[in-house]
This record gives structure tokens, C-alpha cells and sequence, in this order.
């Protein structure tokens, strides 16, 4: 269903998505210089297709907004965006009301540029903390190892998975992460230990490079390791890192291997911080869809 707002000159329009839209906005968040993943449009969309909205001015896509409801208690925002030539006549808040109407009584959470905090507090979120973007280029630290301990994902049951991300991620998110570890350009190892998953972490091609993202592990030395193994495969690339600022050791692992702060962004929920284990969080897994 979409929602028309009807103005002197003509109408705008509020609809979902369909998937090529979803990449359609995908398109605009590179070129706003956000780098997504080659295969992001089709994870996004998979964790919530319904929590995806274009707006239209005279039939042509104007603005976008994911609104995507991880279950019924949280929501996360992202992908806000207005092509340039619209901006300043009022189409992104009209998409921004229709998402936050689509996950009304839920914890929702964002990524947000810092000048823009706010005016996200006008619309009731709060921060939480900051989530820093690190840049550097994959060293073959490796050197010949094998890391036949860390096993691909593909090799344990999806339930395992799934049930460890839970500890680190504020909802169960199913489907997106089924989509997430099997995308092509990609690659998901997973750490065990005593027969127990302990960590796991993503790294995965974008329009730039690479980024890493889950990086979620039960400790630093986990996470070092998981690290290590996923960047020694891309050795001499350009890869990303986006790391909360509240975890010391993610922190120092960037900066243990010469990576450097690029971008920041304001996590900030409309209700209290979610209860989870933010110390095995070393990487996000998105700024899209938290």
C-alpha cells in the first residue's frame, strides 16, 4: 500500500520496494559514497521485504528508506536517502513517517552521521555510542598458515550460526543471515573450541574493496584470529572495518594492523540500549541494517 501526499504542483507517493528497487537504492547509497557489498540488495532485501520504501514525485523515485522489522520488538533504519536534486522540499521526512510507522512499537535503531544526532533526537532516539569505520590494506600476516581450525561456515549447521549471532545482534535475523554467509564474493569463517562455536566473521566484496562485517567473537585472541585468516586472503586489497567504539579490544585490533579512522556514525536507539554482548561485537555488520 502506499501513502499519496497531494501537493499544488502534483503528487508524491510513499510505496514498498520491489527488488529492483532495493538495488535501485543501493545505486544511490554508492553514490553517496557509502560502498556497499555486490550482493547487498538481495541480502538486504531478504531480511525484511516488506520494510523497504521509494518515494515518488510524478512517477519518478525520488527517496528511499529501509525500515526493517527484525521480529516484533525491533526495527532498524537505514539506506535514508534523497537524490540531491529533491532535497529541501520536505520528500525524505514524508518516507522517514512512513518507516517509523511501519515499526511502530518497537526498539528501533540506526547508524546515523554525527550532524545529524540532532534531528534523530527529535524523533526520540537517544546515543548509545559511536561506531568508527577503519580503513586499511590486507597484510598477508598468515604467512603460510592454514587456519585449519577455523572452519567455513558452510561447514556447520545453520542453527549453530544462527544461535551464536543471536548473542551479539538485538533480534533473531534469519533469513538475512542465511542470505548474508551464502552471497557469492564472500567468505564466512567460523572459530570453535571444545566442539562450541566461539566466533565467527564475514568479509565480503564491495563496489571498493572489501569489508569485514560481522566480526563476532567470544574474545580479542579469537577475534585476531578470525581476522587475520579472513584478511591474509585478500592480501595487497583496500578492506573496511566498522567497529563500536565501546569495545576496546576491536579498537586495538584495527589499529594493531595500521588501519586508520575514515568515517563515523551515531548509533542510536528510540529506547534503551539492547541487551546483548556488546564486548564480542568487534565488527558491524552493517550500517544499513545495524
Amino acid at each position: 500500500m502506499g501513502e499519496t501526499i497531494v501537493g499544488e504542483s502534483g503528487d508524491f507517493v510513499v510505496r514498498t520496494m520491489s527488488a529492483g528497487d532495493v538495488a535501485l537504492a543501493v545505486e544511490w547509497a554508492a553514490q553517496e559514497g557509502w560502498n556497499p557489498g555486490l550482493h547487498d540488495a538481495e541480502c538486504f532485501r531478504a531480511a525484511d521485504p516488506d520494510g523497504f520504501f521509494i518515494g515518488e514525485w510524478r512517477g519518478e523515485p525520488v527517496a528511499c528508506l529501509s525500515a526493517v522489522a527484525y521480529g516484533e520488538d525491533f526495527g532498524f533504519i537505514g539506506l535514508y536517502i534523497v537524490k540531491p536534486a529533491f532535497r529541501g522540499r520536505g520528500f525524505g521526512m514524508r518516507v522517514w513517517q512512513h518507516g517509523m510507522d511501519y515499526l511502530r512499537n518497537r526498539n528501533v535503531g540506526l547508524d546515523g552521521v554525527l550532524a545529524q544526532q540532532a534531528n534523530y533526537r527529535k524523533s526520540g532516539f537517544q546515543l548509545a555510542y559511536r561506531n568508527i569505520r577503519f580503513q586499511g590494506v590486507a597484510q598477508d600476516i598468515a604467512q603460510g598458515e592454514s587456519y585449519v581450525d577455523l572452519l567455513h561456515a558452510s561447514a556447520l549447521p545453520f542453527e549453530s550460526l544462527n544461535d551464536y549471532d543471536r548473542q551479539c545482534f538485538p533480534a533473531a535475523r534469519e533469513p538475512f543471515l542465511a542470505a548474508w554467509l551464502a552471497q557469492p564474493d564472500a567468505m564466512a569463517r567460523v572459530a570453535m573450541h571444545d566442539g562450541q562455536m566461539v566466533g565467527y566473521g564475514v568479509l565480503r566484496r564491495c563496489l571498493t574493496g572489501y569489508k569485514i562485517g560481522p566480526l563476532f567473537a567470544d574474545n580479542g585472541k579469537i577475534a585476531a584470529r578470525l581476522f587475520a585468516a579472513l584478511t591474509s586472503s585478500i592480501a595487497g586489497e583496500v578492506f573496511f572495518f566498522d567497529v563500536p567504539e565501546i569495545n576496546v579490544d576491536a579498537i586495538a585490533l584495527a589499529e594493531r594492523h595500521g588501519m586508520t579512522s575514515v568515517f563515523e556514525t551515531a548509533r542510536m536507539y528510540t529506547r534503551e540500549q539492547p541487551a546483548l554482548s556488546i564486548e564480542r561485537v568487534f565488527g558491524v555488520t552493517s550500517f544499513e541494517l545495524g
